[in-house]
């Protein structure tokens, strides 16, 4: 259901950039089949090195296994994503997709101004970034606000500094236990 969407933008990202269809183009009419929970497509590379849909059936040269979060991971942080992966098959072709997916990047901003011109596809973008970036800068006004809270006004968790001040204070109270055990050791063998 999902994969001919997905097929479309990943060859459309791919026919922009020429070095990742030429690396990819070396491995033509073999087969990968990538799995994420119970989904599994498989794709064949293309003499131009596009994707081609096959049937999920289809033997495949390699299969890479995606951890249950890799759609996070795939937002977030790309790089774990296919350090986490579980791979089977032919390593040449796997770390071929892994280079070429770690590094193709979709100039939205390109295809946007293609269709809205140069400066409403910025100001588009701009947009976009600021409304997806509020929910973390939300999250992390939350956490300061509570952490203060939690520090200052409820005092149910001890700040940093008075911990360290208490730290302070034991070690203090420590090194002049030591000190009174020293003089009553003495004053003992005095007697």
């Amino acid at each position: 259901m999902l994969m001919q969407p997905a097929l479309g933008l990943l060859n459309h990202v791919l026919s922009e950039e020429d070095w990742a269809r030429d690396r990819l183009a070396g491995f033509a009419g073999q087969t990968a089949r990538v799995e994420l929970a119970r989904a599994a497509w498989v794709v064949r590379i293309s003499d131009t090195g596009l994707l081609d849909a096959v049937e999920a059936g289809s033997p495949a040269t390699v299969c890479i296994r995606l951890p249950e979060d890799a759609p996070v991971r795939a937002l977030t942080d790309r790089a774990s994503l296919f350090t986490s992966a579980t791979i089977a098959g032919s390593a040449d072709l796997a770390e071929t997709l892994g280079f070429v997916f770690r590094n193709i990047r979709w100039d939205v901003e390109h295809d946007l101004s293609r269709l809205l011109g140069d400066i409403v596809a910025r100001r588009v973008l701009q947009v976009a970034r600021s409304i997806a970036g509020w929910p973390i800068g939300s999250a992390r006004g939350l956490a300061l606000a509570a952490a203060e809270f939690f520090t200052q006004e409820e005092a149910t968790v001890a700040c940093r500094r008075d911990v360290e001040d208490f730290c302070a204070a034991v070690d203090v109270l420590r090194d002049d236990t030591s000190r009174l055990e020293k003089r009553l050791a003495r004053a003992e063998l005095l007697r």
